[in-house]
């Protein structure tokens, strides 16, 4: 049927920012949604609050709101767009995750669709509610015929306990409308299923949980799954977890297709799913439905299923090359599966030939538990994961392998790994705990119980994991153990063999104690090179003139393995991507990367895209020209980039985009002889090792704190008594703040040294000093040395981001922080432009910036972080490179800055594209958003080590508007009456005044501690004193629990009053209470306080920022 035409404009609601549960694949989504609509004609309009997303750019949605994804706010968009053009209004909320989802129902519910009369596509608001809330989902499969685990729903503590009788222990508990398991988990005794129930409670929009029997260890499946309106079904891509039942498939170790089931089960499940979307009523668009299996009975049931694309969604996507986002997206209007071609045969198939797939894929996910001491690292129902990798090989055990080291946690392959305990005893006992305890790593620890002498019937007992998948492991170890006695093969086949098994040439020289260089000689000495396959939905069935390949060293049985890379003979430019997501790297690269490849293809190269992470944009199979899914090792890309300059040119490499992965690709692109494009790696290189750093700066006469390197344990020691504290230590060669710290005594330098510096050090180093622990770090720090800055206390930060071609440069914007530095650049909010320095200040930190530039000889982009006190101006740090801050530059300037710097890689000059300085009369507040309320015992307190997982912008002629935006954008609810309280280290209490007094006037009861209480009304504010924790009860903790406040402005000082007010920072977290640990957050959120009280928030597209522009 075709498209519908009684509709002209729709409404994408996006996800807004990424947060552990709702990553960068709704942005990949979204993206797609935005240009498939658009080629249809139709008017698209968007909201999201995240400016890191492709989806924001302004050429992809008519009207693109960069604003709060908030009921209040939408209303509004719909109320300013809906009679933009003549015709129907249609709002479509399944491709912004959990929150679009959550957004439209509240519309729904406020009566704002009616009275709009605004249509919901993809999903009606029956359908979603039929699928999100636990008990009309369960009572709906029962209406089919279909199985669920015992459950009863629950809305209060008794009826919980009640249930509690009736289920048993241990319970799983899944709260109703979030995402990620946010707020569940499993129960195994009564005081954890009542402080589950709690937290799941708080967390579900709806304040409902549902409390299931356990089917942990049971086997778990995920089957994505499309249906039109004339009920036309596909399954697009069935998944297996090898993690069983127990853990949130976010975390689980995944493959796709299902690998254990037999046809029978298969086929069951296939038509459940279909009977599932069909009662459900989900008749245009996408849907993932999750089963469990005992794999003692086979009794099969139906878990949960969600009513629009999703993580799994992406994932399904990129594993068989069927677009489900772009085709929900044309079912939505109409289409049905029969009418819409498929791309990756050229448009020989329709969407409706379900896709067949001839490989294997491998998702492993990404943790970030380094970052949060004192999270619990065991793997609940509830995500915890940052990001995955995904992996492809013709076989199991070579796509396993390729991801583990797609993770770039330092893997090469199933490496050793040490089990706790062992040498005790009982190491038998010792081995089963560790297998069966669902960690990130019990993979790693499963081949280790091999090696230890465990059978695959005592390691199935102790873990669940099924005993294919042992057979399989068992295979890769056994192997480790040929080669460990023999060495490596002398044959081509038997060479082959062992790298069809997914060895990566840095694990085979670890076995046979050889040197990588030595490896990767004696294979390609004996002509072993992998050959590229390609994603075809078809099995081959079809010609593929799609590029989207991966690597495989298969092993026909008869003739030599084909190639289908097929290079071409343009001129060529490949891009590195970042690999998976974390903590420090993550949307804001992939942003870049596309941009290289949109402005390279549009200045006629052939593009091509090197990455593995399957829920980004630059691994859609249309961003560049040619897509390789591989792992960002050196061995990998080299084995690419080789096949590649067989055919054509290769113009060079950018490996300035993608964060820190491709720049420590840097080296080994060189010694290949291979080009890299822009700054080049010796310049980067300079200003990543603080040593020739601090001498370039020396040397242009420009600021630093007061500073000391060092190389060794001991040097360490005697540069920080010579400095004096406090101090801030940064590592060299990381990102995202990895391992800095503000040290404030010498006590908690030993452990910073001895406790922190260890999760650097890497696996090569830790095995030739197995129990040296000092041994390990001096040979660390050799290489990369530890900076100690003196810690300049109530500077300001900045951030300057800059474009330059080794002539010229242009300065993008600089970015005054919120928080005083000390604080990591990621987790700080900032103004765009600066809301507080003096003109005098912002064209001396241009001059300074332009200094470093031309020193550095710059070509395409540059990022610097200054310090301000008392007026002088210190450098912090240089990153000639990529930053975060390029797309929220972008969004604010109006100008694509990433797409300029990538021609300017290319060899245009930055003259050509004639950049006038930013005059906007806007403000662009970018705020940070934390996942700590994923993990309960981490303290909230902000450091210079990066914590936050994703930001927001709020965009407003006002800097107080758009900070109040910003807030309400990262999920702060902005109190508008109540009670603050406030507790202030001494320095800080002079500058609160005006502030306590301005929220005094707007009606606020103030409460404090003792001290400040004391100052306030000195200084003639009333207030009333609130006992701290440690001075008795009632005191401030049972106050917040007992919703008796509404805002918390808590400095503190030392490392004792840090600790003393770490349970006031939980509880104002767990009760969703606005909290400021800094003087400025606490100023600013006043500022944005008043405006929020004192006007309309006023909605407006980011086109009607600029007339025109470059775009």
């Amino acid at each position: 049927m075709p498209k519908r035409t009684d509709i002209s404009t729709i409404l994408i609601v996006g996800a807004g920012p990424i947060v552990i549960g709702q990553a960068c694949e709704f942005d990949y989504s979204g993206t797609q949604a935005c240009k498939t609509l658009k080629a249809e004609g139709y008017r698209v309009v968007l909201v999201n609050s995240n400016p890191a997303t492709i989806m924001t750019d302004p050429d992809l949605a008519d009207a693109t709101y960069i604003e709060p994804i908030t009921p209040e706010i939408v209303a509004k968009i719909i109320a300013k767009e809906r009679h933009a053009i003549p015709g129907g209004f249609a709002l479509l909320p399944t491709m912004g995750g959990q929150t679009a989802l959550n957004c439209a129902l509240s519309l729904r519910k406020m009566g704002v669709l009616d009275e709009f009369d605004v249509e919901m596509i993809g999903a009606t608001a029956e359908a979603i509610d039929k699928a999100e809330d636990r008990e009309l989902f369960r009572d709906a499969m029962t209406k089919i015929g279909l199985d669920t685990p015992r459950s009863r729903q629950i809305k209060t503590l008794p009826q919980a306990l009640e249930a509690l009788d009736e289920i048993g222990l241990p319970a799983i508990i899944r709260p109703s409308f979030t995402m990620g398991g946010q707020g569940g988990g499993i129960a195994y005794n009564k005081s954890e299923y009542i402080e589950i129930i709690e937290r799941g409670i708080d967390a579900s929009p709806t304040n409902e949980v549902l409390v299931e029997e356990s089917v942990l260890g049971w086997k778990e499946y995920e089957m994505e799954v499309v249906r039109d309106k004339a009920d036309n079904c596909i399954i697009v891509c069935s998944i297996e977890n090898i993690d069983p039942m127990g853990v949130h498939t976010g975390d689980s170790i995944t493959v796709a297709p299902a690998l254990t089931l037999t046809d029978k089960e298969y086929q069951i499940m296939r038509d459940a799913s279909l009977a599932v979307l069909r009662e459900i009523g989900v008749e245009t668009g996408g849907s993932n439905v999750q089963f469990a299996i005992d794999p003692e009975t086979g009794r099969m049931i139906v878990i949960e299923m969600n009513p629009r694309v999703s993580r799994s969604s992406a994932l399904a996507s990129k594993a068989t090359g069927f677009p489900i986002a772009k085709v929900a997206a044309r079912l939505a209007v109409g289409y049905t599966l029969d009418e819409i071609a498929n791309d990756i045969t050229g448009g020989a198939t329709p969407a409706s030939f379900e896709p067949t797939i001839d490989y294997v894929v491998t998702k492993i996910p990404r943790f970030a538990f380094e970052k949060f001491p004192g999270a619990d690292p065991v793997l609940t129902t509830s995500m915890k994961s940052v990001g995955e990798a995904m992996a492809i090989g013709r076989t199991f055990q070579e796509s396993l392998q390729k991801a583990l080291r797609s993770l770039e946690t330092g893997l090469t392959g199933l490496d050793e790994i040490e089990i706790e305990g062992l040498g005790q005893g009982d190491d038998k006992n010792a081995i089963r705990a560790a297998i069966g305890t669902p960690t990130p790593d019990r993979l790693l620890k499963v081949a280790q119980a091999m090696r230890l002498g465990l059978d695959n019937e005592s390691i199935h007992a102790g873990c669940k994991i099924d005993p294919w998948f042992l057979d399989q492991i068992r295979e890769i170890v056994d192997m480790e153990v040929k080669v460990r006695a023999h060495g490596l093969p002398n044959t081509p086949g038997a060479f082959r063999r062992l790298k069809a098994m997914g060895f990566s040439d840095s694990r085979l020289a670890g076995l046979a104690r050889l040197h990588e260089a030595e490896v990767s000689a004696q294979r390609r000495g004996l002509g072993v090179r992998p050959v590229y396959k390609r994603i075809d939905t078809c099995a081959a069935e079809f010609a593929a003139p799609t590029a989207y390949m991966y690597s495989s060293y298969e092993t026909p049985f008869a003739g030599v393995p084909a190639d289908e890379s097929r290079p071409t003979d343009r001129k060529k430019v490949a891009i590195l991507g970042g690999g998976p997501n974390r903590i420090g790297q993550g949307i804001e690269f992939d942003y870049c990367c596309c941009h290289a490849a949109f402005a390279l293809k549009d200045a006629g190269y052939e593009t091509i895209m090197v990455n593995c992470n399957p829920e980004t944009v630059s691994t859609d199979y249309d961003t560049s020209d040619r897509l390789y899914f591989e792992p960002l090792t050196a061995e990998d890309v080299l084995e690419v980039l080789e096949r590649e300059r067989a055919n054509g040119t290769l113009h060079g490499v950018i490996v300035q985009f993608g964060g820190q992965t491709p720049l420590k690709l840097a080296r080994a692109l060189e010694e290949a002889d291979i080009p890299i494009l822009g700054t080049s790696p010796e310049a980067i290189d300079l200003a990543e090792d603080r040593d020739r750093f601090k001498t370039l700066l020396d040397k242009l006469k420009l600021r630093q704190p007061a500073n000391g390197i060092a190389y060794s344990v001991e040097q360490a020691r005697l540069v920080t008594a010579d400095l004096g504290y406090p101090l801030v230590v940064r590592p060299s060669y990381v990102l995202g703040g990895r391992a800095m710290q503000i040290i404030r005594e010498e006590s908690q330098l030993g452990d910073y040294l001895l406790e922190t510096l260890p999760g650097l050090v890497p696996n090569d180093i830790k095995a030739r000093y197995p129990n040296d622990k000092t041994g390990q770090i001096n040979t660390l720090l050799g290489k990369n040395p530890l900076l100690f800055d003196r810690y300049l206390s109530d500077a300001i930060e900045v951030d300057v981001d800059c474009l330059a071609d080794g002539k010229d440069s242009f300065i993008c914007g600089i970015m005054e922080h919120i928080e005083e530095a000390g604080i990591h650049s990621g987790d700080s909010a900032c103004s765009l432009p600066p809301y507080s320095l003096s003109p005098e200040m912002i064209a001396e930190l241009e001059a300074q910036t332009r200094k470093m530039a031309l020193a550095l000889q710059v070509g395409g982009l540059m990022n610097v972080q200054y310090a301000i006190k008392d007026g002088h101006i210190y450098v912090l740090e240089v990153n000639p490179r990529a930053s975060r801050t390029v797309p929220f530059v972008a969004k604010v300037i109006g100008e694509p800055i990433a797409k300029i710097a990538a021609r300017v890689m290319a060899g245009e000059s930055l003259a050509s594209f004639n950049l006038k300085p930013f005059t906007g009369d806007h403000v662009a507040v970018k705020e940070a958003v934390f996942p700590f309320a994923r993990f309960p015992g981490v303290d909230t307190v902000l450091g210079p080590e990066m914590r936050s997982t994703g930001e927001v912008m709020g965009l407003d002629k006002s800097f107080a508007v758009a900070f109040a935006k910003s807030q309400l954008g990262g999920g702060t609810k902005v109190p508008t009456s109540g009670t603050v309280f406030i507790s202030l280290r001494e320095d800080d209490k002079p500058r609160i005044l005006d502030t306590a007094a301005l929220l005094v006037s707007l009606g606020f009861k103030v409460i404090a501690t003792s001290g400040t209480q004391r100052y306030l009304a000195e200084h003639g504010i009333p207030s009333d004193k609130i006992n701290k924790v440690l001075e008795g009860r009632p005191h401030i903790v049972d106050s917040i629990k007992n919703g008796g406040v509404q805002l918390v402005f808590n400095t503190t000082e030392g490392a004792q009053a840090l600790s003393d007010s770490r349970s006031l920072r939980r509880a104002a977290l767990l009760h969703k209470v606005p909290y400021y640990t800094t003087l400025s957050g606490a100023i600013a959120a006043a500022r944005g306080i008043k405006a929020y009280i004192g006007g309309d928030l006023e909605v407006r597209a980011l086109q009607d920022y600029f007339i025109s522009g470059r775009h």
